[in-house]
């Protein structure tokens, strides 16, 4: 249950990214410089922090040994995750991003038999089938949006978020794999922002040559993402994750989580940017969204207690 209140915990702050690329992109400014933006302000900050604990050469170390995996899963885990993501900004409301967002749920579930081939797992099939109840909010509230913007702009929102998505849980957990438990999880924040720091060069480029400099406004507010998003958030979910790693079922269950940023979006978005309230018919998809979030939970305590009194017999205790 740990992992499940941090997880919670991390979509709160995660939710900041929603509002304030929405915000961003109302005031004109660039998708590419809020995307590239945020990384490039993690790094002095992680660098801080993790040289604060005397930590970084260990990072530099275990980088110069395997460069390739490290530049290949950071780009996927940090560079095709959040670039879609803040690209789909353009063509629908915070929550709304939010919520179709929560696919990623069922594509960390589906990766599940692809990411360990030394140890054979399943596809959690109870996380699918619960992970579908959130599916079928994304689809209404999708099918609510549709009926109100042109189709080219359904999918534009929905194609980079399912890239997303998948890309997301995909280099997090291979980068937890390649880790190995041998470094924490600022560490492993750093040393993925360091090696996809080429991909966000690319975008600066591109940004620049596209919409010239960013506003100052834009500079902080992806400077406050930065903060609660890229640092806050991450750190609690890669902690999270991290800590039920050897447990597909309950690792679906922490990624489920990340369905909580659609209400704190949605809340963020009223409170902050004036937006409309949700049709009816879209609050019965962040009903959806939210009960599958609460039933993750539920299966992922349900499936720690089971482990309980294995636990207890091999150490002895009563």
């Amino acid at each position: 249950m740990k992992a499940i209140v941090i997880g919670v915990l991390g979509a709160l702050f995660f939710s900041v990214t929603f509002v304030l690329n929405r915000s961003m992109e109302l005031e004109g400014g660039s998708w590419a410089w809020s995307a590239s933006l945020r990384y490039i302000f993690m790094l002095p900050i992680l660098f801080i922090i993790v040289g604060y604990q005397q930590n970084v050469k260990p990072v530099i170390l275990h980088m110069k040994k395997q460069p390739v995996p490290w530049l290949i899963w950071s780009t996927i885990g940090f560079g095709l995750f959040y670039a879609p993501l803040t690209l789909a900004s353009i063509y629908g409301p915070g929550w709304l991003v939010a919520a179709t967002f929560q696919i990623t749920i069922i594509a960390g579930s589906l990766l599940v038999p692809f990411l360990n081939k030394m140890k054979k797992q399943a596809i959690p099939m109870q996380s699918i089938f619960i992970s579908l109840i959130i599916l079928a909010g994304v689809f209404i509230m999708q099918f609510e949006h549709a009926s109100s913007v042109p189709l080219i702009n359904i999918i534009l929102c929905v194609v980079p978020l399912i890239i997303s998505a998948f890309a997301y849980p995909l280099g997090n957990r291979k980068m937890m794999a390649l880790v190995g438990g041998e470094l924490n999880t600022f560490q492993r924040i750093l040393g993925m922002t360091i090696a996809s720091m080429p991909f966000w060069i690319l975008i600066s480029i591109f940004a620049m040559n596209a919409h010239g400099l960013p506003s100052e406004n834009q500079l902080i507010q992806t400077f406050v993402v930065a903060i609660s998003s890229g640092i806050i958030a991450t750190a609690l979910f890669f902690y999270a994750t991290e800590i039920v790693q050897n447990s597909p079922q309950k690792l679906a269950g922490v990624e489920a989580t990340q369905s909580g940023e659609v209400v704190f979006a949605l809340i963020g978005e009223i409170l902050l940017l004036s937006a409309p309230l949700p049709s009816l018919l879209s609050f019965a998809g962040i009903g959806l969204v939210t009960v599958g979030m609460l039933l993750h939970s539920i299966a992922s305590a349900a499936g720690n207690r089971k482990t309980v009194p294995a636990v207890q017999r091999v150490s002895g205790d009563k």
